[in-house]
């Protein structure tokens, strides 16, 4: 499998990447990120080209994929919306997972999209947050319907 190119894509699409690898590069802690559309497809990740398995280590993203890491983001998204229905919580801005090994973070981005962020256990949870919101801030009102259909696409065809 190969990564997705950037060249081809619309403007906004490239403007995405880039802001996807910069948060990964910029933000300490953080080891990969992933944005995840309603219906649970990852629309971008900040590690496209390691979708075969590998081995895991401490300072390594979850075991297997980067699409791992979307189908973890999908169901603690789902999972999180479910219990706010319950609780009459409304909606879920953000959510975060510590674990004795790393931490798991997703913030919702528009339209049920989601953006989630693979750290380590003594990364600063609001640092992290901060930047999460700055990239929801500048991708939420360009991740329009035909933006996501063009990620899903690029993403399908490096497969």
């Amino acid at each position: 499998m190969t990564a997705p190119s950037t060249f081809g894509l619309s403007t906004e699409a490239r403007n995405l990447h880039w802001l996807l690898s910069n948060l990964v590069e910029e933000v300490p802690g953080v080891h990969s990120v992933t944005v995840v559309s309603s219906d649970g497809l990852m629309l971008l990740s900040s590690d496209p080209g390691h979708h075969g398995p590998k081995p895991a280590g401490p300072s390594d993203g979850p075991k297997g994929s980067s699409a791992d890491l979307a189908t973890i983001v999908s169901g603690i998204g789902s999972l999180t919306v479910g219990a706010a229905k319950l609780m009459d919580g409304g909606g879920v801005k953000q959510t975060m997972v510590a674990m004795d090994e790393g931490s798991v973070f997703v913030m919702s981005i528009s339209d049920g999209s989601l953006l989630g962020v693979h750290a380590t256990p003594d990364c600063d949870m609001s640092i992290v947050a901060y930047h999460m919101a700055l990239f929801v801030g500048r991708a939420g009102h360009v991740l329009t319907p035909e933006l996501r259909s063009e990620l899903r696409t690029s993403m399908e065809s490096a497969l």
